[in-house]
């Protein structure tokens, strides 16, 4: 560390605010927020980081700048700024997505109402983005229905109409515009429909329904019941799509709910907006990490960049976990029970279902991204010393203690590698002996390993609990190689994964790319197993038949099984066919003692 740094971090102020690292080009790297500076920025030089990206930031850093500001939460606003501004390597990267289609309320007289991908900022509202687009255009069909909004895009100002420059089109003929454009419909008048079609979109019903109500009662009233019919036909409309969209509790009113899913390379946001009950809005979106972001420091700033994108002013905002995050009148609650549980439940559903969806695009158009990640995520799960690459995995298969067999099945980058399957035939082990079985295995696998100088695995999986893992321990002890690679049970009443000399099994998340791999795994091994166990037993109760006649031996008993293939086809050969495989003497042997056997059966 040089002078300069020294010396600034030493003259840093303990009070909120925003920092920005520049490497020796004066280039931006990294821009982050602190309650306190002082102490957020030494943090990055008083202590030796896990993550090489930013041990290398970390190296790259050659000058620190700092803003100071009120608060926290005014430092992540500032953050939030100037990470969209200036976009350095190193942070996480903030979508604008413009892609997504928005509804526009257009700031003009009789203003138009159309769904748009680019926002213009020239005073007009929007709403969204919505990322399902049937939803939106389902809504816009419904304003279209109950509304009659024009389509043109006139210049209706008061002069213009009054001096009969526009003339009315076949939207007013056909009955889709009231002709504002000829003076035929107020502006009071059609403003009083836009005020309705907001609370629409915004998800409150009550205004536009009494809006509905009061002109079918005023056509009732002038005995206009055709058109009455009409009002009230909208009026059912409305609440058929009303009674669609209310899917929570109508108690939760005005409410934003925010959960994140995450792994090492990425955070999945998503936001909901709930507005009498009913779901209005519900957005998520991948976040590309660069560091090592915690997730309470990822959904702190979702909340400050998903407000500030969509207007978002409600005064409760739901989280699944505590945040430091304080936000001038607007309070952040962690529901633990009932309906605004369920809620935030639900949005933490959101980003799992969406992070699933990713990864599925993921394997299909990069499968080594998707495999290195799984590969790093098992590292986590299953706190390794390095990715498990190479992996092995054993289970043994006995019938009632005959022909014990046991299978090592080996998986390279998470994925079955069958050339390097073997089987092993028990030697040295009596009758149904599932540990000293998988200890004589092991040892036998792994004594040629390193005879042959063969690469080990970084995790070798045991499929039993503690007495089997304990087993195989055994033979890593006596080899040495305690230290050297990772082993680790697998039981399978409730999959709990065991560790050496740790009485508690770890459980996974039943859904875990972790746990479905050590599943594959061990399923893997015991499918193995069983084949080559049950092809071995088959082939010694053939053998033991034959083996039973005098004067037939081995040798003799693999030449009549190559050329007639079973048993039951050398029973039903003729002596002559016999003869021409093995010679007239032991030909007449075998036949004369299937000819016994038919007599002593009969």
């Amino acid at each position: 560390m040089d002078d300069n740094i020294k010396l600034k971090l030493a003259s840093l102020p303990e009070t909120p605010g925003v920092y920005q690292y520049y490497n020796k080009k004066g280039d931006l790297l990294y821009i982050g927020k602190a309650k306190n500076l002082k102490r957020r920025v030494n943090s990055y030089f008083n202590k030796q980081h896990d993550s090489k990206r930013l041990r290398v930031l970390v190296s790259n850093i050659d000058n620190i700048e700092t803003i100071n500001v009120n608060s926290e939460y005014d430092a992540l606003l500032l953050e939030n700024n100037l990470i969209k501004e200036h976009q350095p390597r190193y942070n996480i990267l903030l979508k604008d997505d413009k892609t997504y289609p928005w509804i526009c309320i257009k700031k003009e007289h009789f203003p138009r109402i159309f769904y748009t991908r680019n926002i213009i900022k020239d005073g007009s509202e929007y709403f969204g983005p919505y990322s399902n687009v049937k939803t939106m255009k389902v809504l816009l069909g419904l304003i279209k229905e109950l509304y009659q909004i024009r389509t043109c895009s006139y210049d209706l100002n008061e002069k213009n109409i009054e001096n009969n420059k526009y003339k009315v089109c076949l939207e007013y003929h056909i009955g889709n515009c009231q002709g504002p454009c000829e003076g035929y419909q107020t502006e009071e008048e059609y403003n009083k429909q836009i005020a309705a079609i907001r609370s629409i979109i915004k998800g409150e019903f009550n205004e536009a329904k009494q809006y509905l109500v009061d002109q079918m009662t005023t056509y009732a009233s002038d005995l206009k019941f055709e058109k009455a019919q009409m009002v009230k036909e909208k009026i059912e409309a409305l609440q058929n799509y009303q009674a669609r969209s209310t899917i929570v509790s109508p108690t939760i009113t005005n409410v934003d709910v925010f959960s994140i899913t995450s792994d090492e390379e990425y955070a999945y946001v998503n936001f909901m907006k709930i507005y009498h009950g009913a779901i209005i809005q519900s957005y998520t979106e991948e976040w590309k990490k660069k560091l090592d972001e915690t997730d309470e420091d990822l959904l702190e700033r979702a909340i400050i960049d998903f407000s500030e994108r969509f207007n978002l002013t409600s005064k409760e905002i739901y989280v699944p976990f505590e945040l430091s995050l304080e936000i001038p009148f607007r309070k952040i609650v962690v529901p633990k029970i009932g309906d605004k549980k369920q809620i935030v439940d639900l949005s933490i559903k959101n980003t799992k279902i969406y992070r699933l969806e990713q990864l599925k695009q993921t394997k299909i158009v990069d499968p080594d991204r998707h495999t290195n990640r799984i590969m790093n995520q098992m590292k986590i799960d299953l706190r390794l010393p390095e990715e498990p690459r190479h992996i092995e995995g054993f289970d043994n298969s006995n019938i009632q203690g005959t022909n014990p067999v046991s299978a090592c099945v080996v998986f390279k980058n998470g994925k079955p590698s069958k050339k390097d399957y073997r089987i092993f035939n028990v030697k040295t082990v009596e009758g149904p002996n599932d540990f000293a079985t998988m200890e004589e295995v092991i040892e036998r696998r792994y004594t040629r390993v390193l005879a042959e100088g063969e690469s080990l695995p970084q995790l070798i999986l045991i499929d039993g609990g503690k007495g089997q893992l304990s087993s195989a321990l055994k033979s890593i002890d006596k080899l040495g190689l305690r230290g050297k690679v990772s082993v680790i049970g697998i039981a399978k009443r409730l999959e709990e994964i065991y560790y050496p000399e740790d009485p508690y099994p770890l459980y996974l998340d039943k859904n875990s790319e972790t746990l479905k791999v050590l599943q594959h795994v061990r399923d893997e091994s015991h499918r193995f197993g069983i084949t080559r166990h049950r092809n071995r037993r088959s082939k010694n109760a053939y053998n033991s038949v034959l083996e039973e006649i005098d004067g037939i031996g081995p040798q003799t008993i693999k030449e009549l099984l190559t050329n007639f293939k079973s048993v039951e086809r050398i029973k039903n050969a003729s002596l002559l066919e016999l003869t021409d495989v093995i010679g007239k003497s032991k030909a007449k042997k075998i036949k004369d003692y299937f000819s016994n056997d038919k007599k002593s059966t009969n």
